[in-house]
């Protein structure tokens, strides 16, 4: 797929990606541009595929009253798509990321406690098609590019 993005298309990503909720007639005015014209550039960006939804990012007060780990999941070959779906319905598996290397997939966890973790990790562990887990705790970021704006290419 050929992605063709335009400096008015960098720009307002960009914005977006500051803050989605900015209202249009905002966004206008900083890109200056008509109001219409950002509306279809939203549009079609979104048709596109460029953009696929809008979220939320925590703040640091739940940042850092969460435990987040790091898993990796080794996955008897014929059970994946089970696994997928046993981890989907666990509101704590944030992401999981299939990967090559030692292990199949790497599932970013959050818990509110070390506790509620090792409870986690268990029922992980009970998975049918789940051979092995290895866990890391994550201490602290030291990058999050997510949380300023960073250009888009």
């Amino acid at each position: 797929m050929d992605i063709r993005l335009d400096d008015l298309d960098r720009h307002l990503l960009n914005l977006l990606q500051a803050n989605a909720r900015e209202p249009v007639a905002h966004l206008a005015r900083r890109l200056k541009i008509a109001r219409t014209t950002v509306v279809a550039r939203i549009a079609r960006l979104e048709r596109e595929g460029i953009v696929s939804g809008y979220g939320v990012r925590f703040g640091t007060r739940v940042e850092q009253a969460a435990v987040r780990a790091f898993c990796g999941l080794s996955v008897n070959a014929k059970s994946g798509a089970a696994v997928i779906k046993a981890l989907d319905a666990l509101p704590e598996v944030e992401e999981v990321w299939a990967v090559s290397g030692q292990f199949d997939y790497m599932a970013l966890l959050r818990c509110d406690t070390p506790e509620q973790l090792d409870v986690l990790l268990d029922r992980l562990g009970q998975i049918d098609g789940i051979n092995q887990t290895h866990t890391s705790i994550v201490l602290s970021r030291k990058i999050d590019r997510r949380s300023t704006v960073a250009p888009v290419h």
